[in-house]
């Protein structure tokens, strides 16, 4: 490897390092050498990872060769060594104080945002020539490998992890000791996938085996909550002095330290601490009445190691009713604002329910013993969630000990200057939601009040870092613009600072203002325009337009999810989502985290298939698109800003941050350096769109083009907060013609002059322990990819539509595609209790018949479009009536509807509804098996779908029963008739209006809509027979007879013309898509998959005469 002498010091890099990287690792050298602090912004793409990782290694070992020569000095000096100082040997090590010996040598604590991002730099380090000990902390979550401490929520896998741990009962982490030396697992780097499989192979608990790691570690991978938060940082024993520490991925430091060291305590909360502790009070009561001649009464329990008098338990309840009535007694306004106070009164509020810096440290050991000595109960009961939350809170007011001697309100007082107090009622609807368990206390039957303590100031948690005795510390991220401001916030100095170049040349890159679309209307995401009419539908053609000119993947950000909701609503009803889905398919964004991989991965599948156009990516800024994920070459060719996304202006956290923020800066004074409320709130915006268009520029060779679609972005100001690296090359246009002729360009020439990027597997987002739930997600990649395209299973308020009417005309469009139906064959055998019900089921009650019906027209209408694209775009279609994947079968659907069931249900019910399942299994109960799914789905309206859907479950002698209970429980049946199976797709997506009794049957009107049959099936007839089936197309319709009518109406759906609503002055570059004559087969599949809305035309539209059928293809 190349060796590249920087500073003084020697870099072994992977190779010769551009001028951008060496500048960046000189920065990152100052600031190890001086011991002092640094902000470093590069973009994403010019190596920053592998160039931290090789400076602050290669810094080591010169200070260890700096150790060791300044030993063997010692022994020599005189005798070969005597006109030199023994202060010169490591005078290139440090400016600071001397190193000494080898147990000087810093650490480094390398912290990113997730550990997903930890599991990429791990990766680069094993690409350099640097092989140092490597620690990977985690939490139990995601480290354990008990089966029975796994399966627990979070803060419960704590406390009984400690349990079994006290009692020695693990044998996984009684092998970490004697295991820990063995070269497998001492010796590797190691990632988080690798300590769990590795752990698992030994028999050795991760979590603890990676905390042993840790002392003889050189560097130390963590996410940077890890650090920020003084309560983690304490669980994890993580000692700060003398490290030097980085944070990648920067941008979100200053979310995150304001969170970590915030809360909102809401009277569930409350409630749920209060049961926990009157179920323990009970219990105990009941023990020491039985063993009144006892001296301890809770002896038959001696394995909880609950050692608490009642008494205790008591004043521990009155804390608690306490802290309930003193936020219950505040006053609030007659509206739903609340009130504020000063950080102070947080104190006044705690010390009405006794709880201070006096009592704390018992308050805390009593809650512990409590949550401890419930911990790994089963049953509806044993919810601590509230008691772990007061535990937290408790820590983060009273989180400094005050000296001793000293009063602790002086202390808290110089604390909460950084703080609100903000006390607002309570809009959550937690009480109306379906729950297993009741509550007693007065806050379940009015509405509570809400008590939130916010830090507004970033450098509370990073001041706490520099006192802990951090040596160095860099923050450094691709978005970090504009510093100064970044740097204000954190109060502490920052003497280093980058605002690197990229790598890239002029013709890599293409950024546009478009303040304007096609139609001439102005583009802006403001909050009095953002959902006009106007606005949404030039907004569209503009998507739709750009689409035609941007090569393979495109990526739409959009300020929020209501805003991405609506304009996608608006698409829809005005067909211009459709035009677009022709060009490019639509992939959303969802809400919900759990389904993001499978869209995101179908996304990937998409733009890297054989023949396509590419596919456009819907996303948010600030989610999870936007976060550190790889839309490098063909994934993300393109990226475009749909708006400014400024945080919601009348939130109270966003309005009294904006407060705090102004009066700061009063107090400082006119020469003070603070930033202003108003110069934060634009920043915010900035950072986020910042963020979203670092998608585009990857690494060296990649090139796209960036829109930024609001006419806001046309201001001064607003460029100027733009990143370094893609000013220069920032227009704004006035026509939208000029747009989409110099984008034309751009591609024509980078196409050209670009090297093609190497083909990479499509890599999953998941990590490794949720390939079980990825395999059964992606098992069918047809199903999977026509799922993630539908847009009304990811966007809510596209399924909130009348019963009957399609969504979206797709059948798939509803949630129920999740359980795709396909038969098992002969030779399968079910695994597990819902693959043998579904056995039991088709063995019952299905015919031959019923199942071959599973090859749907969904798999047909699938198989053809991709036969088409694999022909480069040619006409000619091939009908496939077997698809030649086999789709999801009957084990795949059963865990789909199990992963939906468990992200809808919390672990508790989730327990319960598992258990209902196994009795039914094994018992045949069906009215145990109602009881318990009524009381997990039917309260809740949200939860009516799984509901329903579980009836594709039940045993075929209970279905009719539970097709009644449902329509009493939902308003709506399961689809059950008698003697037959529930058909798990409509073949034909218009049958259901074709025959409405309402509209069409016993009304005097034609039985089938708008002469869909006659029309359309002319092309079949034989040359002939049509004068004898014009004859009968007039009777039946009441239209005259004419030769046109036998050519199937509505419009070409094979065409790939652009619609005229998008259609532009300027062309798309590439290959002539000029209209060929249509194929019969083209006809066919039309006229298969065309909807009765298509085929209503009016009568001004004559269709072209049908060309005559080739008589080989007549007799098929």
């Amino acid at each position: 490897m190349p060796r590249v002498v920087l500073n003084g010091v020697t870099v072994d890099f992977p190779f010769q390092p551009y001028q951008c990287q060496q500048e960046y690792m000189i920065k990152v050298l100052e600031c190890l050498q001086k011991g002092v602090n640094g902000i470093l912004e590069s973009p994403t793409g010019t190596g920053k990872t592998l160039c931290l990782l090789c400076t602050t290694l290669a810094w080591r070992e010169h200070l260890r060769d700096a150790v060791s020569s300044l030993k063997i000095a010692e022994r020599v000096q005189g005798e070969l060594f005597a006109s030199r100082s023994l202060s010169s040997w490591n005078a290139a090590a440090t400016s600071g104080d001397p190193i000494a010996c080898y147990t000087d040598i810093p650490k480094i604590i390398y912290a990113s945002r997730t550990h997903s991002q930890l599991t990429q730099v791990i990766s680069e380090l094993r690409n350099t020539s640097y092989r140092p000990k490597v620690c990977v902390l985690g939490s139990r979550e995601q480290l354990c490998i008990h089966p029975e401490v796994k399966q627990e929520s979070n803060h419960m896998q704590i406390h009984l992890c400690r349990k079994k741990v006290a009692s020695r009962s693990c044998h996984f982490y009684n092998n970490v000791e004697e295991k820990s030396l063995e070269q497998e697992l001492a010796t590797p780097i190691l990632d988080i996938e690798d300590l769990v499989k590795n752990g698992s192979k030994h028999k050795v608990c991760p979590y603890y085996l990676s905390r042993n790691m840790k002392q003889q570690a050189d560097i130390i991978f963590m996410p940077y909550n890890y650090l920020l938060d003084a309560k983690s940082r304490k669980a994890h024993n993580i000692d700060l002095k003398g490290t030097v520490v980085i944070f990648d991925e920067a941008h979100n430091v200053e979310k995150i330290c304001e969170e970590s060291a915030s809360f909102d305590l809401t009277p569930r909360d409350v409630a749920s601490g209060l049961e926990a502790i009157n179920q323990v009070l009970e219990e105990q009561a009941r023990v020491a009445q039985q063993g009144e001649l006892q001296l301890e009464f809770s002896a038959d329990t001696p394995s909880t190691g609950l050692n608490m008098e009642l008494e205790d338990i008591a004043k521990l309840k009155m804390i608690l009713l306490r802290l309930e009535g003193a936020i219950d007694a505040v006053q609030l306004p007659g509206d739903d604002r609340g009130v504020t106070k000063p950080g102070s009164y947080i104190f006044e509020l705690f010390a009405e329910a006794q709880i201070t810096f006096q009592t704390k440290g018992c308050i805390l050991e009593s809650l512990d013993q409590i949550i401890q000595h419930l911990a790994g109960r089963t049953g509806v009961f044993t919810n601590t969630v509230g008691l772990q939350k007061l535990m937290d809170i408790i820590q983060i007011v009273f989180s400094v000990d005050p000296p001793e001697g000293s009063p602790g309100s002086l202390v808290g007082l110089g604390i909460s200057h950084s703080y609100k107090v903000h006390i607002h009622p309570e809009t959550s609807h937690w009480r109306t939601a379906q729950r297993s368990d009741a509550w007693s206390t007065t806050t379940s039957r009015k509405q509570g009040k809400v008590l939130s303590y916010w830090c507004f100031s970033p450098s509370h948690s990073m001041r706490e870092l520099v006192y802990q005795g951090v040596r160095t510390l860099i923050l450094t991220s691709g978005t970090l613009a504009p510093l100064s401001s970044f740097a204000l916030e954190m109060q502490i100095p920052f003497p280093v600072c980058l605002e690197n170049p990229h790598i890239i040349g002029r013709n890599q890159l293409w950024v546009g203002v478009v303040p304007r679309g096609p139609d001439g209307v102005q583009l802006s995401s403001a909050y009095d325009k953002r959902f006009s009419k106007e606005c949404l539908s030039s907004l569209g053609k503009a998507l739709g337009n750009i689409a035609r000119v941007v090569p393979q993947g495109l990526l739409v950000f959009f300020p929020s999810y209501p805003v991405m909701e609506k304009s996608l609503e608006f698409w829809r009803a005005q067909d211009l989502a459709k035009k677009v889905e022709v060009l490019k398919p639509l992939f959303v964004e969802p809400r919900n985290k759990g389904s993001f991989s499978e869209v995101i991965d179908a996304y990937y599948q998409r733009v890297a298939s054989p023949g396509s156009s590419g596919a456009t990516f819907l996303a948010v800024c600030r989610g999870k698109a936007s976060e550190g994920l790889d839309f490098s070459d063909m994934n993300g060719r393109g990226v475009i800003v749909t708006g400014l996304p400024y945080p919601p202006r009348r939130d109270p956290r966003v309005v009294l941050k904006m407060q705090f923020l102004d009066e700061l800066r009063s107090r400082s004074g006119a020469g003070g350096q603070c930033l202003s409320g108003q110069e934060w709130y634009q920043q915010q915006a900035s950072r986020a769109v910042n963020q979203a268009i670092g998608r585009v520029i990857r690494h060296r060779h990649d090139y796209g083009a960036i829109f930024l679609c609001d006419h806001r972005f046309a201001y001064a100001d607003a460029r100027a907060q733009l990143p370094s690296w893609v000013r220069p090359y920032l227009k704004v246009y006035d026509n939208f013609g000029h747009v989409v002729r110099d984008v034309a360009q751009f591609f024509r020439v980078a196409q050209k002059t670009m090297p093609l990027p190497v083909p990479q597997a499509v890599t999953s987002s998941v990590s490794e322990r949720e390939v079980s739930v990825k395999e059964a997600t992606l098992s069918s990649p047809l199903l999977s990819t026509r799922k993630a395209m539908s847009l009304d299973v990811h966007v809510p308020s596209l399924r909130q539509r009348p019963i009957g009417l399609s969504a979206s005309g797709d059948s798939e469009s509803s949630l129920c595609v999740e359980y795709e139906q396909q038969p098992i064959s002969a030779q399968q055998r079910p695994v597990g209790l819902l693959a043998a019900l579904e056995y039991n089921e088709q063995k019952g009650g299905a015919s031959e018949k019923e199942q071959a019906l599973g090859s749907s027209t969904l798999s047909l209408r699938c198989e053809k479009r991709l036969s088409v694209e694999q022909r480069g775009g040619r006409r000619k279609v091939r009908l496939v009536s077997h698809p030649k994947e086999p789709m999801a079968g009957t084990q795949d659907r059963a865990k789909l509807f199990m992963v939906a069931v468990k992200q809808a249900l919390s672990q508790a019910n989730f327990n319960t509804f598992t258990q209902a399942l196994q009795h039914y299994k094994g018992s045949d109960d069906f009215e145990a098996l109602v009881a318990s799914l009524t009381c997990l789905f039917a309260e809740d309206p949200k939860k009516h779908i799984l509901f329903k859907d579980f009836y594709q479950f039940v045993r075929p002698h209970h279905k009719q029963q539970f097709e009644d209970i449902c329509f009493q429980l939902t308003g709506q049946g399961c689809g059950y008739q008698q003697g037959r199976r529930v058909p798990k797709l409509i073949l034909f997506e218009g049958v259901g209006r074709q025959l409405d009794p309402g509209e069409h049957l016993n009304q005097g009107r034609p039985h089938l809509s708008a002469h869909l049959l006659p029309k359309g099936f002319g092309m079949f007839v034989r040359p002939h027979h049509k004068p004898h089936f014009l004859q009968t197309c007039a009777d039946l319709t009441g239209l005259p007879t004419t030769s046109k009518g036998l050519e199937l109406p509505g419009p070409k759906e094979e065409s790939v013309t652009v619609p005229s609503e998008l259609a532009h002055e300027d062309t798309k570059p590439g290959p002539s898509m000029s209209n060929k004559p249509e194929k019969t087969q083209s006809k066919i599949s039309s006229f298969l998959r065309q909807r009765p809305d298509q085929s209503v035309r009016s009568d001004d539209c004559t269709p072209e005469p049908m060309k005559p059928m080739k008589p080989e293809r007549s007799k098929q």
